[in-house]
């Protein structure tokens, strides 16, 4: 998402080509509907790399220069283009200026997903550097109101709730969740109050809990105490991250855990 930003701002003082992915057949590196921007000196975003963008470019920068008026191309990806992929694409080419700005915010902007942070230790911080490119709007949620850093991204919210599950009344429907706070004690809490709003209005589609094995089989005895069923207990992931990642520190916890998010879309 960060390149959306960056062509905007860029688009404020210089004019540039909006480059999209008209239609594909077959196998092909992007889908329709993906965009890139190109200015006379860089671009800005990828339709699928290699010749095929190559030539992308290098259209768009006729059209800037005024040295064509072609608006879509048709592309096989075979030999001539040096690629294997196979497959057609029709791309699009729009000149597009400063006064192009609010439609093409709305344009390139996809819609994001909501997702509840509940902790801003090691992890919590990995994780919202991981997430801020990527399809979601964050809500960061500690009963520290100390923890959270001076600098996040635009798409974070910062939150502080003592108690800490109180944030779970009022979540977003639709919201994933992950918990990962500094006690055993409001991770339940807040697993707890999820699974009571999932009982209600079952509107979270993902409850992940950091921890082990280990944890997870104590929270669960615990969880069947309080009354839950079997079924319920089941829409909680713990561990989370996609299995087959081993690495404990927060970076690499948190790229598994983006890509097990992103399933889930």
């Amino acid at each position: 998402m960060n390149w959306i930003e960056k062509a905007l701002k860029r688009l404020s003082t210089e004019n540039a080509v909006v480059v999209t992915v008209l239609s594909t057949q077959g196998s092909v590196p992007r889908t329709a509907g993906t965009r890139m921007l190109v200015f006379a000196q860089g671009e800005q975003g990828t339709i699928g790399g290699g010749h095929l963008e190559f030539q992308a470019l290098a259209h768009a920068r006729l059209l800037l220069a005024g040295q064509s008026t072609q608006t879509t191309l048709h592309q096989v990806l075979g030999p001539s283009l040096g690629q294997c992929c196979g497959g057609a694409l029709a791309l699009g080419f729009e000149p597009v200026s400063a006064a192009d700005l609010p439609r093409l915010r709305d344009l390139l902007m996809p819609p994001r997903t909501p997702l509840a942070l509940f902790g801003g230790g090691h992890v919590g911080k990995a994780l919202v550097n991981a997430l801020a490119p990527l399809p979601f709007v964050i809500r960061w949620v500690d009963s520290r109101d100390e923890i959270f850093p001076s600098d996040v991204p635009d798409v974070v919210d910062c939150e502080h709730s003592n108690p800490v599950h109180a944030a779970v009344t009022d979540l977003l429907p639709g919201s994933r969740v992950l918990i990962m706070s500094f006690s055993h004690a409001e991770d339940l809490d807040i697993v707890i109050a999820c699974l009571k709003r999932q009982r209600e209005q079952a509107d979270l589609p993902f409850v992940g809990l950091i921890g082990s094995k280990t944890k997870w089989a104590t929270f669960r005895h615990r969880l069947e105490d309080r009354g839950f069923t079997a079924e319920e207990i089941a829409h909680i992931t713990c561990p989370i991250g996609v299995p087959g990642i081993a690495g404990k520190e927060p970076e690499v916890i948190a790229v598994a855990v983006a890509a097990q998010l992103l399933q889930t879309l």
